[in-house]
Parts: C-alpha cells; structure tokens; sequence
C-alpha cells in the first residue's frame, strides 16, 4: 500500500530526522525557531538589498543561488517552528487564503494595493 505524503509532511520528517542525529532537540523551541526563521528572512532580504525590484533580469547567478538557500532555510525553519507548535501548515495556510479572500473581494481591491482597512 502506498502512503501519499505531502511534501510539507516529507520536508517535516526530514527535519525532524536531521535535528534528532544531531541532538538538536532541546535548542528548537519555539522561540528559538522564530528568531531563526526571523534571521534567515533578513537574510533572504539580503539579496535584494539596493537593487531596484529584485526582477530575474537583475540577478546573476551568485544571487539566484543565495536567494534559493535563504529560501530554503526560512521554509525549513517554518516547519520546523509549525511542527514545535502544533499546527498543520498546509491546513493554517488555507484556513488563511479563505479568511484573506474574505478580506479582499477581487471585485473591490483589483488593482488596489492598500490593506482592507483602508477601503
């Protein structure tokens, strides 16, 4: 019988299984998980620093590969903090999209950049 897993899942065991070899366990508490996943995102934002949009055009290929790293560790760093706290990503993510929708009908925000508030 084949168990379908999603990739968040994989990713998550994966993560679970890296820390565990290394005895990591004590040092991934939440808090420490979200300034992790802070400091990878300022470093994600590194790359973008100074440049005028951050469009494809205006990367070479040291950026592309250190935006995917950066990207890499953030999405990590989030599982693993979902996983410390309990939360189903997958499922937050689309409970979230559903209430945003709710937030902002396309027919009253297209083309508008301000926050729901706003309008």
């Amino acid at each position: 019988m084949t168990v379908d897993r999603d990739s968040l899942t994989e990713l998550r065991d994966l993560a679970r299984a890296f820390a565990a070899e290394r005895d990591w366990g004590p040092f991934h508490t939440p808090k420490n998980l979200a300034m992790a996943l802070t400091v990878e995102a300022a470093e994600l934002a590194e790359h973008y620093q100074w440049l005028p949009t951050g469009a494809d055009h205006e990367l070479d290929e040291r950026k592309r590969e250190g935006i995917r790293h950066e990207l890499a560790d953030v999405l990590l760093y989030l599982i693993q903090l979902a996983d410390q706290s309990g939360v189903d990503l997958r499922a937050a993510a689309l409970e979230k999209m559903e209430l945003n929708r709710l937030k902002y009908p396309a027919d009253q925000v297209r083309g508008d950049a301000r926050k729901y508030t706003e309008y």
